[in-house]
């Protein structure tokens, strides 16, 4: 049956959603927007004039992809090189859906979708569903065929899973620029100390170049090793120039809802630094540099205002 303008619409009315929904599920927006897609054709080959309600008919479709997805994903991480972390999103961008609430910004930081790798498939979806989107436990339970107790029990056990001890500094614009520019500040200076008073005891550093840049394969702990670790990333290298095509301006912005670093060479995108905040200082520190991931940020990067940087290296 041939799409109408109309069926047209009906779609692209739920295009933002699922497209929020596909990234918390798959931590990917290149598989997302994949996602996304394949759901359009399953609307255009489908039986549209039986379809009673749209956005639940699209909203188990894409589910079910997502399922699929993340089974295979499952298995490539296996093989893949260092350790995999979600791709970065800068503010502004449709693709983190819904950032009302704490919950809907919490299930869209570096963070939870870090800790969510931990969940099972059904697990990610009840979750995502419940959390992000306010779906009902009888609506999730008919998507994935489950019973709704089922379901209720599934929900429990992922937020056990993603539960932490430590509450996000919420952060505005502002607020983000000043941390940024301590955190570059503390880091340039070449003082351990004076990093290691910005961070918290039991922090973390975790990078993920997927084989294809220099990464640390395992995370750093504890708050001087890892100052010790930033200390030597801001020295000035000639052999690091030469590895990322130049000397990069660092900028502040919002990720993923939290503060983070990027970094910028002739408007290419070739790192974002994601700084997890509490009141205590920086708990953890995300950084990717896989080029593959940083694709969407480069073009977003290039058709936003950001500002001048608050620091040129190396």
């Amino acid at each position: 049956m041939p799409l109408t303008p109309d069926d047209v619409e009906v779609f692209e009315r739920s295009r933002g959603r699922l497209e929020a929904i596909a990234y918390r599920l798959l931590g990917s927006a290149s598989d997302a927007e994949d996602a996304v897609q394949d759901t359009f054709l399953r609307w255009q080959a489908a039986d549209r004039e039986h379809v009673e309600t749209p956005e639940a008919w699209l909203t188990r479709v894409l589910t079910n992809l997502c399922l699929n997805q993340l089974t295979s994903a499952r298995a490539r991480r296996v093989t893949y090189v260092g350790t995999w972390l979600p791709e970065p999103v800068l503010a502004g961008d449709r693709m983190l859906g819904p950032v009302d609430t704490v919950e809907q910004r919490e299930s869209v930081s570096m963070a939870v979708l870090t800790l969510m790798e931990r969940l099972s498939a059904n697990e990610r979806v009840v979750y995502v569903l419940r959390e992000a989107f306010g779906y009902a436990h009888g609506e999730i339970a008919e998507i994935l065929g489950l019973t709704e107790s089922n379901c209720q029990q599934i929900y429990r056990r992922a937020r056990r899973h993603v539960a932490t001890d430590r509450a996000r500094a919420e952060v505005d614009e502002a607020a983000t620029r000043k941390i940024v520019a301590e955190f570059l500040a503390a880091a340039n200076s070449g003082e351990t100390q004076r990093l290691i008073e910005l961070l918290t005891d039991g922090v973390t550093s975790v990078g993920d170049g997927g084989g294809k840049i220099p990464a640390r394969t395992t995370p750093i702990s504890g708050a001087l090793a890892v100052a010790k670790f930033l200390r030597g990333l801001f020295k000035p290298s000639g052999v690091k120039r030469d590895l990322v095509g130049g000397s990069p301006a660092l900028y502040s912005a919002i990720v993923n809802g939290g503060p983070a670093v990027v970094v910028v060479i002739d408007d290419r995108v070739v790192g974002v630094m994601s700084l997890e905040v509490t009141s205590d200082g920086v708990a953890a520190i995300h950084t990717q540099v896989n080029p593959d991931k940083l694709e969407r940020a480069t073009r977003q990067w290039a058709a936003s205002e950001h500002g001048e940087p608050l620091l040129h290296v190396w």
